[in-house]
């Protein structure tokens, strides 16, 4: 059984390691930081106080994940760009059922290929995470971005 310092530790690692693959250019492992049954979801703030559900990206599962990664390598026309998260206040909120509950504050840095640089995004992660044999993996990830304008060159994940 998991203690939640032990939680707290692994999750930070968790959001870390996830950061570091994606600005990393390891867009492949992005679908391994999640479980069987993971669930990703990008939406908004004002989605979220006004109870709508549909986000304006989901993924039900890792498969959908790796076709998402698929498309963005072989697919998709976009300029070249590169992100770095920062992620700070990482805090676990809960637990049931072996599932614990988490919140982190972040804000991804876009470069362009000219070298422009903005803050694409920023808001907060709820996470669901399930911890087994000293490995964290996601079961859900909810990225509510504190804008409700979404920049249509979403193509990598947040």
């Amino acid at each position: 059984m998991t203690d939640a310092a032990e939680a707290r530790r692994l999750i930070e690692a968790l959001n870390y390691d996830y950061a570091h693959a994606i600005d990393d250019d390891r867009i492949e492992a992005w679908p391994d930081f999640f479980t069987p049954d993971g669930r990703y979801v990008v939406t908004t703030r004002e989605s979220i106080a006004r109870g709508l559900p549909v986000g304006v990206m989901t993924c039900s599962s890792p498969g959908m994940m790796q076709d998402r990664v698929l498309s963005l390598r072989r697919a998709n026309v976009y300029e070249p760009h590169v992100y770095r998260h920062l992620i700070s206040a990482v805090r676990v909120t809960g637990q049931e059922n072996g599932v614990w509950r988490a919140e982190a504050g972040y804000a991804v840095i876009r470069t362009m290929q000219e070298g422009d640089m903005a803050i694409f995004s920023a808001g907060k992660y709820v996470d669901k995470v399930a911890i087994a044999d000293g490995t964290a993996k996601f079961k859900e990830r909810v990225v509510i971005c504190d804008s409700h304008r979404i920049d249509t060159l979403m193509v990598i994940p947040i």
